[in-house]
């Protein structure tokens, strides 16, 4: 039931538990995984892990797992995403210590965009990301996405950055 595309680097396929959940659990045992709902001990990492593959049985899209081409390595997560209490859909991206200033985020972000438009039929597209976040929001913005609204989700707020539609992303891409 998911798809496995592509990116230039990058193989966007289904999660596999083998391979992918240790890294998972690496990154929300880190500070780092503050911005994505973490830290979190591993028994409820594993249950955030379920969670992407689980959006996909009830929405019928989300995170795909990112596969380094070069190496076959897992590398983090990007996709469509629209849990429960989110103003909207959205792409999402998380990259793994090891991945970190390659352009993976921007690479599997645009590739989802174009996933979420042209397979989905998707006619717009939001990332929510903490203010905070710095290396997600140059993400953002190297996408093109500007800062729309905030919403409050909990305890944390949330700015809302609208993507290109889907127009004008084939422009960027053609």
């Amino acid at each position: 039931m998911i798809p496995t595309i592509d990116s230039a680097r990058l193989v966007l396929r289904p999660f596999r538990e083998a391979t992918d959940f240790a890294p998972v659990a690496a990154f929300f045992a880190s500070e780092r995984s503050a911005f994505y709902g973490g830290p979190a001990p591993r028994p409820e990492a594993w249950r955030k892990f379920a969670v992407f593959s689980g959006h996909w049985m009830v929405r019928g899209y989300g995170p795909f797992a990112l596969e380094e081409k070069a190496s076959g390595a897992f590398v983090g997560l990007a996709g469509p995403w629209f849990p429960e209490g989110f103003p909207e859909p959205e792409i999402t991206w998380m990259l793994c210590d090891g991945a970190l200033g390659k352009g993976y985020a921007t690479e599997a972000a645009l590739r989802a965009l174009r996933f979420g438009y042209e397979d989905l039929g998707w006619t717009t597209a939001v990332s929510s990301i903490v203010a905070e976040n710095g290396p997600s929001l140059r993400v953002a913005e190297r996408l093109g996405a500007v800062h729309e609204y905030d919403f409050q989700m909990g305890d944390v707020l949330l700015g809302v950055h609208r993507h290109r539609g889907p127009t004008a992303l084939a422009e960027v891409a053609a």
